[in-house]
């Protein structure tokens, strides 16, 4: 089963699923997300929503934003519950009670297979700690973290450390930890449960080297829209030969650890 480990909603649903058909991919991971690049008809619309972007990767996350976010995750997932695995979010900066009650009611209550995509600002990581506490609650469920820009160097050690506390939890840091792609490699290398989502990596070799280091650890992803499930599934194709490692990559890592049948 190839699965796809890191997508977003994003319309219309029928233009989703034909990227996952035309790259061969049976199941995604689906993350709630208040930017819609793909509503873009110009470079006008574009910077409008890549603002809403950049203003939620800072932190900006009002309760509005994030229950029309899972409104839309709800009804992408209720159309298509055999081809979309979703994950439920949750704000940042809350006590561990307010965030361990949203997990029960955004996540568990929903169904849901993990928390994510978490948006820490920059150099605020620690903020994720009561969303990995809650996850801790709940016999380990996975909780993916961005990893790209504006993720710090000094966040994925964050991150690193946090894992290292409560080594139940699957933490996943997505991108490839952006540009700091060797110091994500070398953290998860040393940490059992940090897990590495190879998606939107800009230099292949980067995501050889990952997987070469870590091949039960490391799992194929597009970050639809911003990257195409397609190209995304070919660079890992390209980087490794046909049987197990890549088998694992392309989908065998991530149904592990979501308990995939």
């Amino acid at each position: 089963m190839i699965l796809d480990a890191h997508s977003h909603v994003h319309g219309p649903l029928d233009a989703h699923l034909l990227a996952l058909d035309e790259a061969g991919v049976d199941r995604t991971v689906l993350f709630p997300t208040r930017a819609h690049p793909e509503r873009a008809t110009d470079l006008d619309s574009l910077q409008y929503e890549m603002g809403v972007l950049e203003r939620a990767l800072g932190g900006a996350s009002g309760d509005d934003g994030f229950a029309l976010a899972m409104g839309e995750l709800d009804e992408a997932l209720a159309a298509h519950p055999d081809r979309f695995l979703g994950f439920g979010s949750v704000p940042l900066g809350h006590s561990d009670a307010e965030t361990a009650a949203r997990v029960e009611r955004e996540v568990i209550g929903r169904g849901l297979y993990g928390i994510g995509e978490l948006t820490p600002p920059p150099n605020q990581a620690a903020l994720v700690e009561p969303a990995l506490r809650a996850a801790d609650d709940h016999a380990g469920l996975p909780v993916v973290v961005h990893g790209s820009a504006p993720t710090t160097a000094a966040d994925l050690r964050t991150l690193a450390e946090l894992a290292a506390h409560y080594p139940k939890v699957p933490l996943v840091i997505s991108q490839l930890g952006g540009a700091h792609w060797m110091v994500a490699i070398e953290l998860a290398r040393a940490v059992p449960n940090l897990h590495l989502e190879l998606s939107t990596a800009t230099i292949v070799f980067a995501i050889r080297l990952a997987i070469h280091e870590l091949p039960t650890r490391t799992l194929f992803g597009s970050d639809a829209p911003y990257g195409d499930p397609v190209v995304a599934r070919t660079t890992v194709e390209r980087v490794t030969r046909p049987g197990e490692v890549r088998d694992r990559v392309l989908g065998g890592n991530l149904a592990e650890l979501l308990g995939l049948g």
